[in-house]
């Protein structure tokens, strides 16, 4: 199933080491570092930095799945684990992933 079309689930299970390769080509860009998902975006100026950061807060809020982010001028750092599977990745890391690509592709004009 296509991770844009799903939304997070509660108390989501910690995904194995099989399930994860599966679903890291889903998100191109990603990569796995410290057992969490994380990603880069870069950005012209602070302007569009913060508007991509405050975009993604909405859908966060609504997804109720936040990730630590780490904001510069120009860059935000993404990186999603779940707390409630231990600190484990979820699906629910994969699909706020999938969603925080589209954003960016959708503000970048990708």
């Amino acid at each position: 199933m296509n991770l844009l079309t799903r939304n997070c689930g509660a108390n989501a299970a910690a995904l194995d080491a099989g399930a994860i390769a599966a679903l890291l080509p889903q998100v191109p860009g990603w990569s796995i570092a410290e057992g969490k998902l994380q990603r880069s975006f870069n950005f012209k100026n602070y302007y569009d930095t913060m508007a991509f950061v405050n975009a993604l807060a909405w859908i966060s809020h609504h997804q109720d799945h936040h990730p630590e982010l780490t904001v510069t001028y120009k860059e935000c750092a993404v990186r999603y684990n779940t707390h409630s599977a231990g600190g484990a990745l979820s699906d629910n890391d994969f699909i706020c992933a999938a969603k925080a690509s589209a954003l960016y592709d959708q503000r970048s004009g990708a």
